[in-house]
């Protein structure tokens, strides 16, 4: 039989305001979190794509073209869209001593995990750049 008591319904009435508080706060809370941990990766893989050309582009014979395909090739894998990469200057006609830069940038609207609702309208990028020794 429940108890009459009032302090008891007293106690769940506060308990009932104080769930309508937190939860949302902490709903909130929960939902950026998980979109701060998915633009960390999408700044981190960005930042991979980017050595990874600037890597390839130091390599005898290769073309601008196979710099940025290793990037997208790594985009690509970590599902990353609407990217773009910029290999600065020409590969080919780049001399020994110069210095090669990649960029990759991304939108986080269209990579968002759960909408863009936090990230709407920013875009991420990474740069690379590394001095051509052959």
């Amino acid at each position: 039989m429940p108890s009459t008591n009032p302090d008891n319904s007293d106690r769940r009435g506060v308990a009932i305001t104080e769930l309508a508080v937190c939860l949302p706060l902490l709903v909130l809370l929960c939902f950026g979190t998980i979109e701060a941990s998915g633009m960390i990766f999408l700044k981190q893989s960005l930042s991979i794509a980017s050595y990874e050309a600037a890597r390839v582009s130091l390599l005898p014979d290769v073309s601008t073209d196979d710099a940025q395909y290793q990037a997208e090739l790594i985009l690509g894998n970590r599902r990353v869209v609407d990217f773009s990469v910029v290999v600065t200057p020409d590969v080919e006609t780049a001399a020994v001593g110069d210095f090669i830069s990649v960029t990759s940038s991304a939108p986080c609207g269209s990579n968002s995990l759960i909408g863009s609702f936090f990230f709407d309208g920013r875009d991420v990028s990474a740069t690379v750049e590394m001095r051509k020794e052959y």
